[in-house]
């Protein structure tokens, strides 16, 4: 039988609030467009994009993030369909997090619309947990006219479920001491880890429950599931040691990019990875990072989707460097079947790039490195200037490039 995660005595337990945004983007967009809420709306690009975001009256007809529009379209409809204001977004965003840092210094930014607060050290000022919940929904509300769901728990991950729970525009408050009532209430798959090959593992074990998990032994888990077995069963039992990470260090830089028209040509996949290598090295360079590790991401015609990786022999910033190994990702896929409908590229195992780090035996690459820097601090003087390698640049009909 597993134990509670204790803690020292006399020292109060942790207060940790997940908070996250009630359908963004539509919401940012319902601001501005007051007219259309109540009804089924759909943000997303013109064309072959995907869903980025949808109303629950949309999701009731099954339409989810990241599914095609051309999908979305088929299951709803009469939904209204939204361009997406990137920067508004953004802006958004911005102000809210700038908010939950007024409420705590431990704020720990998941993305665009949510994210970790430790309140522990907030008591005296925001009041017991329930109080702290509805002072954050009632801040975002009065401030920003958005909706916002609060889980509040001693844990991490329990906090991100009881969000999960309290869907839309709720709050949550799940205290310690019915922390393993609240778990062992909740479905196999509520726990992080576990994606749709976990679950498999598990209902084959007979394991439909966290309690089912908790009241099975860990060499058990182990054994089927390696170390995700282990940390499921801790987790079952509340275990889980992991704080709100004021700054929280990017695990990957990437960026994709989804074709007008699908694509088989080669040198067009060449060029267009050579792209989102200089987009995602200009990104690894703003951050100070260098990546020991590339994945290339293919999305074929028929929409489904394969990744490939590679180490690297040393850390890199370098575009060049990227790209050379994500074409040589791509040319083992070959022969290809299909046609390309996106592309995309991730640096992965970011380290810190002090100067410590050697990059590179090759001179060459060193001067690559150079001239990129030379690039980004052009770009930064000059920020609307098209700076980029000549092999990028558009042909005029002329001949001539822009």
């Amino acid at each position: 039988m597993g134990s509670e995660q204790s803690r020292p005595p006399g020292r109060a337990s942790p207060i940790i609030a997940h908070v996250d945004m009630d359908a963004f983007y539509v919401e940012a967009e319902l601001l501005d467009k007051p007219e259309l809420r109540g009804r089924k709306i759909i943000v997303a690009g013109d064309g072959r994009s995907v869903v980025l975001s949808a109303s629950y009256q949309a999701r009731a007809d099954g339409v989810g993030s990241a599914m095609p529009l051309a999908r979305a379209r088929r299951l709803s409809p009469d939904a209204v369909v939204i361009a997406p204001h990137m920067d508004r977004y953004r802006e958004l965003s911005a102000s809210i997090m700038d908010y939950f840092d007024s409420l705590t210094d431990h704020k720990e930014q998941l993305s665009v619309d949510e994210a970790f607060l430790d309140l522990t050290g907030a008591r005296r000022r925001l009041g017991q947990p329930e109080q702290m919940g509805q002072l954050i929904r009632t801040g975002v509300r009065e401030r920003f006219g958005l909706p916002a769901t609060v889980g509040i728990a001693d844990r991490k991950f329990i906090a991100k479920i009881a969000s999960t729970r309290a869907k839309p525009d709720g709050l949550l408050v799940v205290p310690p001491a019915r922390r393993l009532e609240f778990l062992h209430s909740l479905e196999a798959d509520r726990l992080w880890g576990v994606g749709a090959k976990t679950a498999q593992v598990l209902a084959a074990m007979g394991l439909r429950t966290v309690k089912d998990i908790a009241e099975t032994p860990k060499d058990a888990l182990a054994h089927r599931l390696g170390a995700v077995g282990a940390q499921l069963y801790d987790l079952a039992w509340g275990i889980d040691p992991r704080p709100v990470e004021a700054h929280r260090v990017e695990k990957s830089i990437g960026a994709e990019e989804t074709f007008a028209e699908d694509v088989s040509d080669d040198s067009e996949l060449n060029k267009e990875l050579l792209r989102l290598a200089h987009r995602v090295a200009a990104r690894l360079r703003a951050a100070g990072l260098s990546a020991s590790g590339v994945s290339l991401k293919i999305r074929w015609q028929d929409f489904s989707t394969v990744t490939r990786s590679a180490t690297l022999t040393h850390p890199t910033q370098s575009a060049p460097d990227l790209h050379r190994h994500t074409v040589r990702l791509l040319g083992s896929l070959s022969p290809r079947r299909q046609s390309v409908r996106l592309v995309g590229l991730r640096a992965e195992r970011l380290s810190s790039a002090d100067g410590s780090l050697q990059l590179s035996f090759d001179a060459q690459d060193q001067d690559w490195l150079a001239a990129q820097r030379a690039l980004d601090a052009v770009a930064g003087k000059f920020p609307g200037a098209p700076v980029r390698p000549a092999s990028l640049l558009e042909t005029r009909e002329d001949g001539s490039r822009e």
